[in-house]
């Protein structure tokens, strides 16, 4: 595995326990759920700008992209 995968795997999972710990909520639940409301595909998407913010701005994105496709954590 390339240098950049291991870096973006390590990014997905420290963002999903934020995300959970934002939210009062397991990392289970936390993975549920944006996968279910398409969280991780814009996260994966614009990777190389969401990376570069705050895990408390991307947090911040992510609730309210999920909160836009139907999610209802705010």
């Amino acid at each position: 595995m390339s240098k950049n995968t291991i870096d973006k795997i390590n990014y997905f999972v420290a963002l999903i326990t934020e995300f959970a710990t934002a939210h009062q909520i397991s990392t289970s639940q936390a993975y549920e759920y944006l996968q279910r409301y398409k969280g991780l595909d814009f996260v994966d998407r614009f990777y190389d700008v969401e990376h570069t913010f705050s895990f408390d701005n991307t947090v911040e994105d992510l609730t309210a992209y999920c909160k836009r496709m139907g999610g209802t954590l705010a």
